[in-house]
């Protein structure tokens, strides 16, 4: 049997059958890409699935993709995702781009910027707990 059947048999086994947007991939980036896939997606990785999928949904609803939103929404929900914490990655991924656009817009000195991070980072270290 060749690389390719024994991805789509790892496939199937893994998901109870092909899905046709796999299938349409060429065999090489299919072959290539289904051990990665499954690892992040599906496997232990050093991230929880939970938390891994609430990243995926806070990029998806930034790159606007439906279907990954679909997934990752999904896929959150089925590794415990609550719906409070749902809403909490659709805030923070809004904040995101809210606040990049802001800077962006303002051409805001780089270094500056993180200068200014490490400065906030090291008071709210600092007085962590006081406040």
């Amino acid at each position: 049997m060749d690389q390719y059947e024994n991805t789509l048999n790892d496939v199937r086994k893994t998901f109870g059958f092909v899905p046709g947007f796999m299938k349409a991939l060429p065999k090489d980036v299919l072959v290539a890409e289904w051990p990665i896939f499954k690892k992040y997606s599906i496997e232990e990785s050093d991230i929880p699935p939970k938390y891994r999928e609430l990243i995926g949904l806070a990029v998806a609803a930034n790159i606007k993709c439906p279907y990954c939103q679909f997934f990752h929404m999904g896929a959150a929900k089925m590794n415990g995702a609550t719906e409070k914490e749902l809403a909490e990655v659709s805030t923070l991924a809004g904040w995101t781009s809210f606040w990049s656009a802001m800077i962006h817009a303002q051409n805001y000195d780089y270094d500056t910027f993180k200068n200014e991070f490490e400065r906030m980072g090291a008071y709210l270290q600092k007085t962590a707990g006081k406040q």
